[in-house]
C-alpha cells in the first residue's frame, strides 16, 4: 500500500506556501488533521522507519534513491502480493519518506537557504525539532517533526562532495545507532560525539541542532549516509543507497529478513580536518586519493602563492587515519579545508 500528500511546511512573505510531499508505504496510512496530513500507523502496524533526503538542496542523490525505492516497493513487488529479489513479500511495517525536506535549498541548488528568507538558521540541519513559531527552517523542521519523532529509527541521506568518501555518520556510543549504521553497509562507519561528550571543535560547529543529533536525544536511532556526487544523480551513489535503505528496512523488521553482514572501519569524525592557513592554490600530492591510509605528518600537498611562487603551506596530516575528503578546485582560501583525515578507532 501506498498513499502520498502534499506538505505545507512553512509560508513566504508573499503568502506562497513551501510544499513537499509526504509518501507513506506498508501499515501507515495519511489522514486529515487540522494542519495537514498526519500519520497514522494501527497499534499491530510493526515498526516505523522515516527516511528524508535534500535538506541540502544540492545533494540530489538522497532524493533520487528515495524514487528508486518507491519504484521497488511498489512497482517491484515488495508490498502487496509480487516479491523482490530476495523474496520479500509484504511490507511488515511502515516506511515515511519525504524526497526533499528542504524545497528553499532545493530550488537554489544550494547547502543553505538566502539570507533574505532565514538569517538566523540559513541551515536547516542546525535547528532540529523546529520551533512552529520560529524562523523559516525552525517551522519547516518542526512541521516534518511528528512524522520523523513517531519513528522506530530514521535514516537522513545526505550527499558529499565528489571528492568525499562514501560513509554513514551515526552517534558514538550508541549501539542501536551503530547498528542501523552497519545495516546502511557502507564500508566506513564515522562515530560522532554530541552533548557533554563531544570536542570542542564539535561544539564550536553548533551540532546540537542536527536531525540525527535531535532525534537521538529522543531515544530514535538515527543515521545520516554521506553518498558520494552532490548536484548530480550518479548511478552508484543511488545504488548504494537504495541498498542502504533496503538494509535498514530488514534490520527494523518492516522487510522480512536480515541485512548483509558488516565488515568495515569506524573511524572519528570531523577532528582530522587539514585546513588552510592562507589563501592561495592548492595542489595536492599526485597519487592522494579518497580511502588512502595516511600517516602522522604524512605530506598531503602544498598552497602556493600563484603571484609569487611562494610555498606558504606544506599541508601535513596530524593523525593516522583514513583520506576521507580532498579539496580538487584548487582556489582556497584561509581556513579551507584541504584534507579530511578520519581517525581509526574500535567501538
Amino acid at each position: 500500500m501506498h498513499d502520498s500528500r502534499e506538505l505545507v511546511l512553512a509560508r513566504l512573505p508573499s503568502g506562497v506556501p513551501i510544499r513537499t510531499t509526504v509518501h507513506v508505504y506498508g501499515e501507515g496510512t495519511l489522514v486529515d488533521g487540522d494542519e495537514g496530513p498526519e500519520l497514522d500507523v494501527p497499534d499491530d502496524g510493526g515498526p516505523v522507519v522515516y527516511a528524508q533526503a535534500a535538506q541540502h538542496g544540492r545533494e540530489v542523490n538522497g532524493a533520487a534513491v528515495l524514487r528508486r525505492l518507491h519504484g521497488r516497493l511498489v512497482d517491484g513487488g515488495v508490498d502487496g502480493d509480487g516479491v523482490d529479489e530476495r523474496g520479500e513479500t509484504k511490507l511488515r511495517g511502515t516506511l515515511v519518506s519525504v524526497p526533499v525536506a528542504d524545497p528553499l535549498t532545493f530550488d537554489h541548488v544550494s547547502y543553505t537557504t538566502p539570507e533574505s528568507l532565514d538569517s538566523i538558521n540559513a541551515n536547516m540541519n542546525r535547528c532540529w525539532p523546529g520551533d512552529p513559531d520560529g524562523t523559516l527552517h525552525e517551522r519547516m523542521a518542526a512541521r516534518l517533526w511528528p512524522f520523523a519523532s513517531a519513528a522506530d529509527a530514521i535514516v537522513d541521506l545526505h550527499t558529499g562532495s565528489p571528492n568525499m568518501l562514501t560513509h554513514t555518520v551515526y552517534m558514538r556510543g550508541d549501539e542501536a545507532c551503530r547498528g542501523l549504521a552497519e545495516a546502511f553497509g557502507t564500508d566506513l562507519l564515522l562515530a560522532e560525539a554530541a552533548g557533554d561528550d563531544a570536542d570542542t571543535e564539535w561544539a564550536e560547529r553548533n551540532f546540537g541542532g542536527k536531525f540525527r543529533v535531535a532525534a537521538t536525544r529522543e531515544g530514535i536511532p538515527t543515521i545520516t549516509p554521506e553518498l558520494a556526487h552532490s548536484r548530480e544523480i550518479v548511478e552508484e551513489a543511488v545504488e548504494t543507497g537504495v541498498d542502504g535503505m533496503m538494509g535498514v528496512l530488514r534490520r527494523e523488521g518492516v522487510l522480512a529478513g536480515d541485512p548483509d553482514p558488516w565488515n568495515g572501519t569506524v573511524a572519528r569524525n570531523h577532528l582530522g580536518r587539514v585546513t588552510a592557513v592562507d589563501s592561495g592554490l592548492f595542489h595536492s600530492e599526485p597519487d592522494l586519493a579518497i580511502g588512502d591510509e595516511v600517516t602522522d605528518g604524512q605530506r598531503l600537498g602544498e598552497v602556493y602563492d600563484p603571484a609569487t611562487f611562494e610555498t606558504l603551506q606544506v599541508a601535513e596530516a596530524d593523525r593516522d587515519g583514513i583520506v576521507y575528503s580532498v579539496a580538487r578546485e584548487s582556489t582556497v582560501t584561509a581556513g579551507a579545508t584541504l584534507v579530511g583525515v578520519a581517525e581509526r578507532i574500535e567501538e
